[in-house]
């Protein structure tokens, strides 16, 4: 979906204090928070129903920061603001040479539609070796998001250079665990604290969590 950018009025932004002091006083703050998913409900729903699990996760992402002007912004062309979505840029791991190349997919609200652009992307680019696929740049708009499928964790910190300006939140979530029929998925979340706030993430964590428990709602 196209995305619009949207400058901010630094006279009325009520977090406009906030964000001076985190870019100013501070310089920079980037921080990592990690929490437990509860997975189960999503999981078997998708199984049964011969689905991705990553795709999904991708989705329900997108979806929930789309809905928070927080994780939205950026600065183009000199100007902070936000803009109408992200697009998930997501790594892939090759299998003969266990390098990754790096691929996005055009968000959409209907996740049928998201989904099949998911599967055709990685039909079309997902063998093209190098760290950009051979569906190109992505768009400013996107951010990163990951998976390390092999190992769950407890703590992960991601520690970003040069990151003054960079807005956008990072993802990485961890493998599954199964215990007493409960499925869990450790899940990082890395930001910019001129940005995003822990109120904002609580938020963002409680819309994530309702989608995975009710896939119905949207699938």
């Amino acid at each position: 979906m196209k995305a619009d950018f949207h400058t901010i009025d630094m006279e009325t932004w009520p977090r406009a204090q906030t964000y001076n002091y985190f870019t100013e006083t501070v310089s920079t703050l980037i921080y990592s928070i990690n929490v437990t998913m509860d997975v189960t409900v999503l999981r078997y729903t998708l199984k049964s129903k011969g689905l991705k699990f990553f795709p999904a996760y991708l989705y329900l992402v997108t979806r929930a920061i789309r809905k928070q002007q927080e994780f939205l912004m950026a600065i183009q062309d000199d100007r902070l603001g936000y803009w109408d979505c992200r697009i998930p840029f997501y790594p892939i791991l090759h299998e003969d040479d266990k390098t990754i190349t790096f691929l996005w997919t055009e968000y959409d609200e209907d996740f049928e539609v998201f989904y099949k652009s998911y599967i055709s992307d990685m039909a079309q680019h997902g063998k093209s070796h190098g760290i950009m696929s051979s569906k190109g740049a992505p768009p400013s708009n996107t951010y990163i998001i990951a998976c390390i499928p092999w190992f769950t964790f407890n703590s992960l910190s991601m520690q970003l250079q040069n990151a003054k300006n960079y807005y956008a939140p990072l993802f990485e979530a961890g493998g599954f665990t199964e215990t007493n029929d409960i499925t869990t998925m450790p899940l990082s979340i890395t930001v910019n604290h001129a940005a995003v706030d822990g109120y904002h993430i609580k938020v963002l964590l409680e819309e994530l969590q309702w989608t995975m428990d009710h896939p119905g709602e949207w699938m």
